[in-house]
Order: C-alpha cells, then structure tokens, then sequence
C-alpha cells in the first residue's frame, strides 16, 4: 500500500469514527474541503503541517495518521 493510500484511509477511519463530515473536519483543520476530499481518496499528498492540522482537528497524534492499518 502506499503512503498516500494509507494516509487516505486513516483520515477517512478516524474522521467517520468521531462522525465528522468531510466538511466540518475542513473547517476545524482549518483547510479547503477539496483537499480533505482529495487526501481521503488518495490523490493528494498533504505536507507534514497539513497532517498536524488534520490530526490536531481529529485530536490523534499525527504518527496515527501514517499506521498502516493490518
């Protein structure tokens, strides 16, 4: 699997796990809904400040974001 794929679905697990929409996961990271689409299906690649803001607005440590999922 590779890292974006793996990234994709640990935001999209995380994200439904804590019931939050694409949308309001954009607004508490403070980034474009877009993007947060784009990352869940593997076509971005979010820098390491992009993943700090997303995991700070899912309240994980930013290293669960790159686990890959067994």
């Amino acid at each position: 699997m590779e890292w974006n794929e793996i990234v994709a679905a640990n935001v999209r697990r995380l994200r439904a796990g804590k019931q939050l929409t694409q949308e309001q996961l954009a607004l508490d990271a403070q980034l474009d809904l877009t993007y947060i689409g784009g990352i869940e299906r593997g076509r971005r690649n979010p820098t390491v400040k992009v993943l700090g803001q997303i995991a700070a607005a899912l309240d994980v440590a930013p290293a669960d974001l790159l686990r890959p999922i067994n």
